[in-house]
């Protein structure tokens, strides 16, 4: 039996709520699936700081005490996630936002391979199709298997047709869920995929030593020298572009450091104010 997720970015218990009811509804109906709707309302999620202790020394080090920790075991556990957000201001719930920002580890250190994703996105005007690709693209960024996302208009109140309509667009999503759920847990990766591991496993490289969690995490994977972050097949072309993407960050990080840093131009800065002063009381 597959277990399924579905993080609610909404307080509400209207459209969004209830469209992820029903489309858990649809997917029970076609397997043994264990679903769980979640919604964030009743949970505790502080905003990030920016503190970076997370990337540096690792999550568990976190001077956040909320309940990230409670909600990112709910994703471990599960083979898939939905997430599932209402179109506010022409972006995410902030609640929804809020979340992906405590998963922001995550997006340095990736671990959900093998699982699966798919977003649901309500909304009263337009522009919603956007949210979805950005979800769908976070979701990459943390290792999920994605599912092209869904958007839909759900006006107040919905008439009949516009429930029927819906309906038939749920259920289809979730006819194209379990073929992902079921099925190889490791596509190849896609170009723009390839070079975002190479260039940042080449900066860590580079740049980190054993003294930061990224640097340790990559290196207990072994991915300081594989090819991919999972194991995959790839052709002659991702193969020459991997070692291509190397190259390119290599440079940077050369072109990078051999500017003067914040501090180096601050003393820069001084040494020249002095100068210049002092020719000023010479002449």
């Amino acid at each position: 039996m597959k277990k399924v997720t579905a993080f609610v970015g909404s307080a509400r218990r209207k459209h969004t709520y209830e469209a992820v009811v029903q489309f858990l509804g649809h997917l029970r109906s076609l397997g043994e699936i264990e679903a769980e709707t979640v919604r964030l309302h009743d949970y505790r999620l502080e905003y990030r700081r920016g503190c970076k202790v997370c990337f540096a020394k690792g999550e568990e080090h976190c001077p956040l005490k909320d309940d990230r920790d409670l909600l990112v075991e709910k994703m471990t556990d599960s083979d898939g996630v939905v997430f599932a957000s209402p179109n506010y201001s022409i972006q995410l719930s902030g609640m929804m936002k809020t979340f992906l920002d405590r998963l922001g580890f995550a997006m340095h250190r990736p671990r959900f391979f093998g699982k699966t994703f798919t977003s649901i996105v309500t909304q009263g005007v337009g522009f919603g199709g956007k949210i979805v690709d950005y979800l769908d693209f976070a979701a990459k960024c943390v290792g999920y298997t994605t599912v092209k996302g869904i958007c839909f208009t759900a006006l107040e109140p919905m008439t009949l047709r516009e429930g029927q309509i819906l309906d038939r667009i749920l259920a289809g999503h979730a006819r194209r869920y379990p073929a992902s759920l079921e099925g190889p847990g490791y596509p190849a990766p896609s170009l723009l995929m390839l070079m975002g591991f190479r260039m940042a496993r080449t900066s860590i490289r580079l740049e980190l030593d054993d003294s930061s969690r990224d640097y340790q995490y990559f290196a207990e994977k072994g991915w300081l020298e594989s090819d991919y972050s999972y194991p995959t097949h790839l052709g002659s072309l991702k193969k020459g572009s991997g070692k291509v993407f190397d190259a390119m960050q290599v440079r940077r990080t050369k072109a990078r450091h051999a500017q003067p840093m914040v501090g180096d131009a601050r003393a820069l800065a001084g040494q020249a104010r002095t100068r210049r002063a002092t020719r000023k009381r010479e002449g």
